[in-house]
């Protein structure tokens, strides 16, 4: 059974607590990706996803007027590289994340993506379920 450090996105772009949202927003775009890692000192403090921009900064204030920690998401989930594909599968499902940020020693090493999983043959039926169980519709978290 493969680990993900097998299949994990590493060099990952990130961003610090106290840059700006519009940095943040423009690194997803820049590089097609919909959540980015806040690190601090190489340890990852949170992450910023496109729904963190949408619903905690443009719907209530100016973007560019914020800075990510203002809206970032705290308590995140976290998987480690010795940890099987299967395992973080069903770690994403049962909290109903896309996209899993892998720490080792306290500092981020890597991304694994429901996408990541689903490019690979071996690891479709792990990405289907933990979809299955990511789209069942739940209550709204600020």
């Amino acid at each position: 059974m493969s680990q993900l450090r097998d299949i994990m996105s590493q060099n990952v772009a990130s961003v610090s607590p106290q840059d700006n949202v519009y940095q943040a927003a423009t690194l997803m775009k820049q590089h097609n990706v919909g959540m980015i890692p806040v690190v601090e000192n190489g340890a990852l403090r949170g992450v910023i996803t496109d729904r963190d921009v949408v619903l905690r900064s443009v719907a209530t204030k100016q973007p560019n007027s914020m800075s990510v920690s203002d809206v970032m998401t705290n308590n995140v989930i976290t998987g480690t590289p010795e940890m099987s594909v299967n395992e973080a599968s069903q770690l994403m499902a049962q909290n109903q994340i896309r996209r899993l940020p892998v720490v080792e020693n306290n500092q981020l090493v890597g991304i694994v993506s429901l996408g990541d999983m689903a490019v690979r043959e071996n690891f479709a039926n792990e990405a289907g379920q933990a979809l299955s169980n990511i789209s069942t519709p739940s209550s709204p978290q600020m």
